[in-house]
């Protein structure tokens, strides 16, 4: 072959590349696709299968009742109330306190533990279909009426907690475990708690929890140097951040028990068309036909309800 015809061989060989190229990149280019289809998965996206309880050296698990009317009478607007932790508040590492806190500090650590818990458990719910009040317009309503411990949360009633909320269910939660476990080549944070969801209009369950996240990390080691490697690492499972990994993997488990309230769904869709039309008309947030309905001042100011 001469040069000539080895130069014109390259130069096809270029152009066919070239053109293989821009082909792919076309086929690759995102087209348009339309919102508001079915969301897929949406029911056991991030919630773990047996699976990966094996995988992750995981033996925690949630357990979960439901009412038998949950789907016909749905929670509509919630109030999580805080949390109480039912452990030492100490910084424990199998189950010895590692921490020396004061009667004070205890009871800081306490509330941070629990509050934690409760913050996780509230995001979950807020990307649901429900109204979920403000933890900030729930503690200051508690406080301002001498509410400032779990034996004074539990002396009211359900239905008084509704009244000064304006919510129709309450959620208390308690902190069962809150502790690190370290063994070498082991070592792990349990994150515990146990949920009640209650209705405020007669008192009974809507929903009921209890259950455990290990957030485990177990690294095998079958020589002197690499235990003392392993042991470290393991160490650094410890950290702060997976903690909180566990503690928003608790409320993420939680929430997906809870079933999807079609009637709330429904709710929701023909209250923003009939505020489309109609923008001077107040917002109703799930409200059922012959219920009082709650609705939002437009003003933002304040929260009333209407017979």
């Amino acid at each position: 072959m001469t040069n000539r015809a080895r130069a014109h061989s390259r130069i096809l060989t270029l152009m066919c590349t070239v053109v293989v190229f821009v082909g792919g990149c076309t086929s690759m280019r995102s087209q348009p696709h339309p919102f508001f289809l079915v969301e897929q998965d949406r029911e056991s996206h991030g919630r773990k299968t047996w699976f990966d309880h094996v995988v992750e050296f995981d033996p925690g698990g949630i357990t979960v009742e439901v009412a038998k009317d949950y789907p016909q009478n749905p929670p509509r607007r919630i109030a999580v109330l805080p949390f109480v932790d039912n452990g030492s508040a100490q910084f424990v590492v199998n189950k010895i306190p590692l921490s020396f806190r004061d009667e004070d500090a205890q009871a800081a650590w306490a509330w941070t533990y629990a509050n934690r818990l409760r913050r996780a458990l509230t995001g979950y719910l807020a990307q649901r279909e429900f109204i979920v009040v403000n933890l900030h317009t729930i503690d200051t309503a508690l406080a301002d009426r001498g509410i400032k411990d779990w034996n004074a949360l539990q002396s009211v009633s359900p239905q008084q907690l509704g009244e000064w909320l304006q919510a129709d269910t309450v959620v208390y939660g308690q902190v069962d475990h809150y502790e690190a476990y370290y063994a070498f080549l082991l070592a792990n944070w349990r994150v515990s708690v146990d949920v009640r969801m209650i209705s405020t209009t007669d008192g009974h369950p809507f929903f009921t929890a209890a259950g455990s996240r290990y957030s485990v990390d177990l690294r095998p080691a079958f020589s002197i140097m690499d235990i003392a490697i392993n042991s470290a690492l393991t160490l650094l499972q410890l950290r702060d951040v997976n903690l909180a990994r566990a503690e928003d993997e608790v409320g993420r488990e939680i929430s997906l028990r809870l079933p999807v309230a079609e009637r709330n769904i429904a709710t929701l869709v023909e209250t923003a068309r009939a505020t489309s039309n109609n923008n001077e008309q107040p917002l109703p947030l799930l409200g059922n036909a012959g219920d009082p309905t709650l609705t939002v001042d437009p003003t933002l100011t304040s929260v009333s309800v209407i017979p």
